[in-house]
């Protein structure tokens, strides 16, 4: 049993290595696959596949900050490390960039197990009263995130366009909705930005550990604002990691265009925690907020205490593992990405999401990652933030709510 516990970790460190490097391949779809072919592993043990599930959902939460950073691919729940990522890219400053989300990851451990026993003991019966109010408090999150833009036209249109795109993806007949939708949105209008611009990338620096440090102040600020945001995000349907760090950056005065190694240290602080305490959601609450915790509680059936306990000890040794990895994998990147044509990278990129969206999806969600390309194109140039484009998954979820 001991041995295949490891085995299972070791292969879910693998596999959440490749889903982080590879843009377009989500461990969404991992997950999907593993449970629509249970058959072919009937001999493996279900808490064996639920910890490969889990290993491979925390190491991809800590690598996909590489291609963010360096390439400018981002996955759905670190959009917002593109700006400081990329700022940092071009001062040659890009595997610091990535050592401080790095640095966010480890941090977010003791966050994780001080939050464990309060949602075990508090979650029932705080989410029994929010649910009554669940599509007014999402109503009033995004009324907040509206109204603090500079160009309120564009954040509402940008929001409300969105939202509808997303009721449409998610009525339709899309395999893998979240796909095309999310690809298109924060994934392609970025990287055909990057095409136009044509960007030369500098020679990276590679400086020590003992170097890439915050000021004492930063640290306490960043990581309080990321305990305090991040939680709150991690039970609420469409709110995700996007939405913690913008409250963490209101709660902590951090901004990402001032303060660029604070940003990215509560994104990868945030990032952890989210997905992390989805799975402790699940146990608490029984309900699932993340692709990986439903396939987790789907496998499990219901997610015991020990399971949880098992569950809590492959987050942390996936942790520390992913670090040591992100940080060779990064000084790897760092000594190539100069040495390689951005433009033909960046279509070979473009290539790949479009390829993995058509085989995953079909000819609706193809139509589906058009439209929601020129949307995240529309949002980028008519600089209104990237985050109303999470409009996508709230107004369905306020919709369903209101409608239920």
């Amino acid at each position: 049993m001991i041995l295949e516990i490891i085995l299972a970790l070791a292969i879910g460190i693998a596999c959440g290595t490749f889903t982080g490097l590879m843009p377009g391949i989500h461990i969404n779809l991992i997950a999907a696959f593993l449970l629509s072919s249970l058959g072919y592993f009937s001999s493996i043990p279900l808490i064996s596949l639920a910890i490969f599930i889990v290993a491979m959902s925390i190491t991809h939460v800590f690598i996909d900050f590489i291609p963010s950073i360096y390439l400018g691919a981002p996955d759905d729940e670190n959009f917002l490390s593109i700006l400081p990522g990329h700022k940092m890219l071009k001062q040659g400053k890009a595997h610091e960039a990535f050592v401080f989300t790095l640095y966010g990851g480890l941090t977010a451990i003791p966050i994780i197990l001080i939050f464990t026993p309060v949602f075990i003991w508090f979650l029932p019966g705080l989410f029994a009263i929010i649910k009554s109010i669940m599509p007014f408090l999402l109503i009033f999150i995004s009324l907040y995130l509206i109204l603090r833009e500079e160009n309120t036209l564009n954040a509402v249109i940008v929001f409300f366009l969105a939202g509808f795109l997303g009721y449409l993806t998610f009525n339709l007949p899309i395999k893998q909705p979240l796909m095309p939708l999310l690809s298109g949105l924060f994934g392609l209008s970025s990287l055909f930005i990057s095409l136009k611009q044509k960007p030369k990338i500098n020679k990276q620096k590679i400086i020590s550990l003992k170097e890439i440090k915050l000021p004492k102040k930063d640290l306490i600020k960043s990581t309080l604002s990321a305990a305090i945001s991040s939680p709150l995000c991690s039970f609420l349907p469409g709110i995700g990691s996007g939405h913690a760090a913008v409250l963490a950056s209101e709660i902590s005065n951090k901004n990402e265009n001032k303060n660029p190694k604070s940003f990215l240290f509560m994104l990868g602080i945030i990032n952890t925690v989210v997905m992390s305490l989805s799975f402790v959601t699940a146990y608490a609450i029984q309900k699932t907020r993340t692709g990986s915790a439903v396939a987790v509680r789907t496998l499990l059936k219901q997610i015991s205490f020990n399971n949880l306990l098992i569950i809590l000890a492959v987050i942390i040794v996936a942790c520390i593992a992913a670090f040591f990895l992100g940080i060779y994998l990064s000084k790897l990147t760092s000594r190539f990405i100069n040495k390689i044509n951005y433009t033909y990278l960046t279509i070979i990129i473009i290539t790949i999401i479009l390829m993995f969206n058509m085989v995953f999806s079909n000819f609706f969600g193809f139509i589906v990652l058009l439209i929601a390309s020129c949307l995240g194109l529309f949002t980028i140039l008519s600089n209104s933030r990237r985050i109303n484009m999470m409009g996508s998954l709230i107004l369905p979820s306020i919709a369903y709510y209101l409608l239920n």
